[in-house]
């Protein structure tokens, strides 16, 4: 919550005019608690976990959309019956994991200090630390998938995560839970390490589940990007 009661007490204690994304921020914010809007992960995680793989699945199903040429595996298709398994599963998952822990890791954030308040990171903050979130999560979650490789490490948690021997979209969160909060500690890494604004927090958790849904979309998704754009 913000310790401002009007615009005009946010301007004379940021020192300046507040920006058009400042002010927006303020008239949602002020009157929410932190807890409130850190809570806001769980209906972004659910939107990307359910929206983002729509397009690949719906050309995985219908050979349409002209991407075949850029399956990875062009004679291994998913049915709707493993496509609706699939979905089921994670949002099982979702619903059972993902977000309690997302409910009730907010005493994490604080200590590590993300905050909520004016004035909004700029466009520079925002860039450099995403990009350290993503450097730090692909270091880490490399030697947790190492380990989840290994003979025990695979054979109790990360097999499940390899049912789907040609993935979709969909099978970026299809995993064991254990696999699933274990590899949430990559993820929250990076903001322990360079705590950012909450916006910046929501934005980094929303590009790394498309990141990893473009990973298992089962196309080489940079070669469609290079050749439509």
């Amino acid at each position: 919550m913000l310790p401002y009661a009007t615009i005009e007490e946010a301007e004379s204690a940021v020192g300046r005019g507040l920006t058009l994304a400042e002010t927006l921020w303020f008239r949602y914010s002020a009157t929410k608690s932190d807890y409130f809007l850190y809570c806001h992960n769980v209906l972004f995680l659910f939107l990307v976990f359910n929206l983002v793989p729509i397009p690949l699945a719906f050309a995985e199903l219908t050979h349409s959309l002209g991407l075949d040429q850029y399956k990875i595996q062009p004679k291994v298709r998913l049915s709707l019956a493993e496509m609706w398994k699939c979905y089921r599963d994670v949002n099982r998952v979702f619903f059972l994991v993902v977000g309690p822990l997302q409910l009730v890791s907010y005493p994490s954030v604080k200590i590590i200090g993300i905050r909520t308040g004016l004035p909004l990171p700029s466009r520079w903050e925002v860039l450099s630390q995403l990009v350290v979130y993503f450097l730090v999560e692909d270091y880490t979650n490399y030697w947790i998938h190492r380990f989840l490789h290994s003979k025990w490490g695979y054979e109790k948690i990360h097999s499940v995560h390899h049912e789907f021997t040609a993935p979709v979209g969909y099978t970026a969160p299809y995993a064991h839970w254990a696999e699933v909060l274990i590899l949430g500690i990559p993820s929250f890494l990076g903001p322990a390490l360079a705590p950012g604004h909450m916006v910046t927090f929501w934005l980094w958790i929303a590009l790394r589940q498309i990141e990893a849904i473009e990973t298992h979309s089962g196309y080489a998704c940079s070669i469609i990007y290079y050749a439509y754009f």
